[in-house]
């Protein structure tokens, strides 16, 4: 029982010695190749900070409309002042008819047109409906909303305003339930500035750790294979002896990095750009973890299908606009069809931006979202399994091509000889 013990300990000692060494053996291959430094450090360290800089301004101001004006009247006028004076929009110019502002607005010179016909005072002088119409160039969704809201806004603060004048009020108070007989008030939730930055950044973060760490591990498995294509004639170390090793040691090597960067672009960079951070410690370690662990044995796994260095920037490119889109940020989780639902399940990514875009922005806990953080151990843990398959595989086609190749090289060298001899006989 007590040598049982010891060669168990022992065996568990000289695994976790050998797991060791495969963990400095990549990190050391890893260091020495640069395209993967680009991915693995880089990337991780520059990309976040491009995207908070495009997104700075978090929300468009000041977009340019033209003005036509038929009614020529001081309330026209008064609307053309507000309209202009709103943060969201701005009175580039005046035009005379409609097809000169159409012209602008073929040049990008204005976003929307305003016309206002040549009845606007009257009608509402009469206490009849006055129109303004709105032309908005729909080809980019911010500047119809600015155009639209703001003028949306502004007609109903006129209507308000006549129906004041419309009837006899005697008191201030009147006047207040007249013009607002329900009150209520706007407040923001989950993203209180209102703005684009700290709607997507957060889940662009969780994305750029996700494609920069498949492109790295896919990239350095790549480059193994196009340098050591002869390896199989080499002896395998007798560190390598065992699938669990292999594949414990080189995710140990990837995880001890990109906890670091997890640390910069998760923690780091939203506080460089003032993004709203409402997750705690323990929240992001306890979803970090099962993340990149779910990520790591995910590229893994489809490393082994990358021959060469180049295929796998083919295949993660082509997925990093999908995988925005399945992940429920920038299209909504509840209208996306469930076949491509099924799709989203199998990368880690869905999971990951789904938990921490809730984290994050919205103070929600762990146990808030139990189905995310539950999916990504479920996917580690599937991942794993898969990705010893996949390299226990690789490891016996190994064995045999170097078979192969020793009974090769012995043909090879007899051949030779008997030439030799036959040349030596010829002289």
């Amino acid at each position: 029982m007590k040598e049982k013990k010891e060669n168990l300990i022992g065996r568990i000692v000289e695994g976790i010695h050998d797991m060791c060494y495969i963990c400095m053996k990549e990190m050391s291959s890893l260091m020495k190749d640069e395209g993967v430094l680009i991915f693995f450090i880089v990337v991780p360290l520059v990309y976040p900070l491009l995207y908070g800089w495009i997104y700075n301004n978090e929300v468009l101001r000041d977009v340019p409309v033209a003005v036509v004006d038929k009614s020529h009247s001081a309330l026209s006028r008064d609307f053309i002042r507000r309209y202009d004076a709103s943060s969201a929009t701005r009175v580039a110019c005046h035009c005379a008819d409609i097809e000169e502002a159409k012209q602008l607005m073929g040049k990008d010179k204005v976003f929307g047109i305003m016309y206002f016909p040549s009845d606007f005072s009257d009608r509402l002088s009469r206490g009849e409906q006055a129109t303004v119409s709105l032309f908005c160039d729909m080809s980019m969704v911010f500047h119809y909303k600015n155009i639209y809201l703001t003028a949306t806004e502004l007609s109903l603060e006129f209507g308000d305003r006549f129906k004041i004048v419309g009837h006899k009020l005697y008191t201030k108070e009147d006047e207040k339930i007249t013009e607002q007989p329900l009150d209520y008030e706007d407040v923001p939730i989950f993203n209180s500035a209102e703005g684009y930055g700290s709607f997507l950044l957060p889940a662009v973060l969780m994305l750029i750790l996700h494609q920069t760490l498949l492109l790295g591990i896919g990239m350095s498995a790549g480059t193994a294979r196009e340098n050591n294509r002869y390896r199989d004639l080499v002896p395998i170390s007798s560190h390598y002896n065992g699938i669990f090793r292999i594949v414990l040691g080189k995710s140990f090597c990837y995880f001890m990095i990109y906890e670091v960067m997890a640390a910069y672009v998760l923690l780091v960079v939203p506080s460089i750009f003032h993004v709203p951070r409402l997750l705690t410690l323990s929240e992001y370690i306890g979803l970090t973890t099962p993340y990149l662990l779910a990520t790591i044995f995910f590229g893994m796994v489809i490393s082994c299908a990358v021959r060469y260095r180049e295929n796998i920037m083919l295949i993660i490119v082509f997925m990093s606009v999908p995988l925005l889109f399945l992940s429920g940020v920038s299209w909504p989780q509840s209208n996306i069809s469930p076949m491509w639902q099924g799709v989203s399940w199998l990368f880690p990514s869905t999971f990951g931006v789904r938990g921490f875009v809730r984290l994050n922005s919205m103070g929600a806990t762990i146990g808030d979202i139990r189905t995310e953080y539950v999916a990504l151990w479920v996917q580690t843990v599937v991942y794993f399994l898969v990705a010893c398959v996949v390299y226990r595989y690789q490891i016996i086609r190994a064995r045999n091509n170097a078979k192969e190749s020793l009974l090769k090289m012995k043909d090879s060298a007899t051949l030779a000889k008997v030439k030799k001899i036959v040349v030596e006989d010829v002289e």
